[in-house]
This record gives structure tokens, sequence and C-alpha cells, in this order.
């Protein structure tokens, strides 16, 4: 039953006979039905217990207070559920008959049984989540967290292309993919690609482009300009294995369109000498770097922030290094102007 339906029945037709009408609140059981509707929204199954009637007897004394358009019907899976049509006590003999159904529904004990009745709802919830299952497992993303990620997506004013550089595995997709209209992976290792083009099919994304191709390639520059440039580009534990890492910034900046940010996501200064048999080229980089590569790169606004360790990654080989996110803007075409402006000036200053 839509709302519109609602309001519609909310009141007693004129046409109806007001013999009629009291005829059929003339039956305790009805007027007792109809004062629980109305102070709660109730299955048919809850009422059967407040009334003390079978269903069946419930099912059948409802149908025509609902015909009349004093009650309303909705359904839930199997379930009925019923509450008062809306405006329907302006009434004066259906609020006599409230008034009447009330006194009764008090005198019985019913209409303060309601609340243990809407409690007793979340007994099945409060057992399931109250058992002890055991130590519990962080090892995979709960399968609701697309649908809280595109919850938080009209937070964010744009979202037309993301680019995930040096996707490796995908794993960062699985948070871009239900924000970004159109997201282009990269990697340039084809090993690290088929993991990533696997967990895409396994997901179901279909807004991916995954390319095989050096992140400064024309391919990739090509995709992303198809889209105007991206409004986020994103990357994860990649810095910290590029051999010039200003460079790179530089390659992931060009990529961002005008207002466009850059997304970094590394290790902050660490001593792990370790680290390096995992191919790590820098062992972290220290805020000051950071904000730098973002000057050589013509970014602004950049802004770095510690992460805190996360327990459920133990056991990974990186799992005691502190993380660090980097964040910076691509300036606009006025903007990035006048920052040349500026920079040119403090350098003829400087020659002079």
């Amino acid at each position: 039953m839509t709302a519109a339906e609602d309001l519609e029945l909310d009141v007693p037709r004129p046409g109806i006979d007001r013999c009629e009408l009291y005829r059929l609140l003339s039956e305790p059981v009805r007027l007792r039905l109809l004062a629980l509707a109305a102070e709660e929204e109730l299955a048919v199954g809850e009422l059967a217990e407040l009334l003390d009637e079978a269903q069946p007897n419930v099912s059948r004394h409802a149908a025509p207070l609902r015909k009349r358009g004093l009650l309303i019907e909705r359904k839930q899976g199997t379930r009925v559920l019923v509450h008062l049509a809306h405006g329907a006590a302006r009434d004066p003999v259906v609020a006599d008959a409230l008034a009447a159904g009330r006194a009764l529904c008090e005198e019985d004990g019913s209409l303060r049984r309601i609340a243990e009745v809407v409690r007793a709802r979340d007994a099945a919830a409060r057992a399931f989540f109250g058992r002890d299952q055991g130590r519990p497992s962080f090892a995979s993303i709960p399968g609701e967290l697309p649908r809280y990620l595109a919850a938080i997506a009209p937070l964010l004013p744009r979202r037309s292309l993301a680019v995930d550089a040096g996707t490796g595995g995908g794993s960062l997709l699985d948070v871009l993919c239900p924000i970004f209209e159109r997201v282009v992976a990269i990697d340039r290792e084809h090993a690290q690609l088929e993991r990533c083009r696997a967990r895409v099919e396994q997901r179901g994304f279909g807004n991916v482009e995954i390319l095989e191709a050096d992140l400064g390639g024309a391919a990739v520059r090509r995709a992303v300009d198809a889209h105007g440039g991206a409004d986020a580009v994103f990357a994860v534990r990649l810095l910290h294995h590029a051999a010039r890492p200003q460079e790179t910034m530089r390659v992931l900046a060009a990529l961002a369109r005008p207002g466009g940010s850059v997304v970094v996501l590394d290790y902050a200064h660490h001593d792990d000498e370790s680290m390096r048999a995992q191919a790590d080229l820098w062992l972290g980089f220290e805020p000051a770097e950071l904000r730098r590569f973002a000057r050589g790169a013509d970014l602004e606004d950049a802004v770095v922030t510690s992460m805190p360790a996360f327990a459920p990654g133990a056991g990974a080989p990186d799992h005691h290094l502190p993380w660090q996110v980097f964040a910076a803007r691509r300036p606009s075409g006025v903007e990035r102007a006048a920052m040349h402006d500026t920079k040119s000036k403090h350098e003829r200053k400087a020659r002079s």
C-alpha cells in the first residue's frame, strides 16, 4: 500500500451508511484491534498475541476495517502489518470507537503489553549477535562494504573518474568502484593484473578499465584524457618502489584534471632494512619530503596525515610500519598561472 493510497483511504468515505459503520464498530474484538493498531503498527501475529485470538480470526476482523478504509495493511515478505489509517480518527464515530477500544485494552492489559511485543522483535537478532562466535576474523572485507561506500559517494563533489596507479591485485578497487562512475586501474606487471582481473570478475565490477602499461605511457594518457582527466588519482604503496619518487609524483599530478586530487598512501619514514627484500627502494618518507614532491609537481593544499596502525593487518610483512596519507590538489588553470607568475617573480628576485 503506497502513501498515496494511505491518504486516499484515510477516512471513511462519505457514501458509507452510518448505520453500517456503527454495526461494523460494535464488535469488541474490532474495537480492541482498532485501538491497538492506532497505538503501533503491528503484525497480524502480534495482534493475535495481544488479543488472545487465533490469527485467522484476527485477519477476519481486520478485513472489513481495511475494506472501509479504517486500517491500512503493509506486507513485509510473508508478514502483514496493520496500522490505523491516517486521519481516520477525525470521524467522530471512529474517534468514539477508538476511545471505547482503548478502554477495553487498558482493562485487559493488552495496551501495556505492546511494548513487550515490540521488544520481542529484537529477540532473534539479540540471540544471533549475542552468541559467542569465537575469535573474530577480519581477513575479508564485509559483504555490505560496497553499499556503505555507495552511501558515502554523493558527499563527493566530483566522482566521474578515479585512477588506481599501481593497482597490483586490485584491492583498492573494492573501495573505488562503488564510489566513482569509472575507474582506470594501471599496472605494468602482467602477473599482478591477472589477479586484478580475477578480482574484478568476482566482484562484478563493470566500471573498470584495466591497463597493462607504464604509468607515464601514452596508453594511460589517452585513457585518462578521454574523460577530461581524473577527479582523483590514487597511489597506494607505490612511491616507495619508484626509482624517482619526485618524477612519479609529477606523473600522478598530470593525470588529475584541474581541480582534481592526488592521494598517496605510503609508509612514513622507518628504519627497517628488511623491507628492502620486498623491493622497497625507499624506507618511507618524511612529511616534508612529500610536501617538496608536491611543490615540484605544481600541486597545492598538500596535507600529510598519520594513519593509525590496524591490528587486523598483523601477519603482513609491513603490518608493523607506520602509514601516512598525502593529499594535494592540482590547481585550476587560473590558479596555475598565478602560481607560475609568483614562482617567476621569486626566481627573478633571487637572481638580482
